[in-house]
């Protein structure tokens, strides 16, 4: 039984996929990319050579032009702060005198803990203060 060369090459597709799906390497699945373009090569009569050349050429130009695109994507921050996150660089009102022993403020509707980022300097009732950053639960305002 004598199997076509496009149907080695889809073989070669799906075991390079597997790996894919195991590990997460997205390059395996552009190289799976290149194997089903040999395979469509080999299904339009062209030689091993050219079926070669072809999933070389394709997975290459896959390779050169996705991963940068990708490798910017997931080193970018999310647009959208959440959590405590969300927080820093928000006023509050202060409720009870802050200072860096501590204190109450109101940010963002809720009643937390904070104390000053200048421990010599105090904050009155009714005073706004800038979030720096959120300690544990505790406010750290300037």
């Amino acid at each position: 039984m004598d199997i076509d060369a496009w149907v080695w090459w889809l073989v070669a597709a799906v075991g390079l996929g597997i790996p894919l799906v195991i590990t997460a390497m997205p390059e395996l699945g552009m190289l799976s990319v290149g194997a089903v373009a040999g395979a469509v090569t080999a299904g339009l009569g062209f030689g091993v050579v050219a079926q070669v050349v072809v999933f070389a050429a394709v997975s290459v130009a896959l390779i050169a032009v996705v991963r940068p695109i990708a490798a910017r994507h997931s080193a970018q921050r999310p647009q959208l702060a959440t959590g405590v996150d969300a927080l820093r660089g928000r006023q509050a009102v202060v409720l009870e005198r802050v200072d860096g022993d501590g204190g109450r403020i109101k940010l963002a509707g809720e009643i937390w803990s904070a104390r000053a980022l200048d421990a010599s300097r105090a904050f009155e009732p009714g005073e706004q203060v800038d979030v720096v950053e959120i300690d544990g639960a505790t406010a750290v305002v300037m």
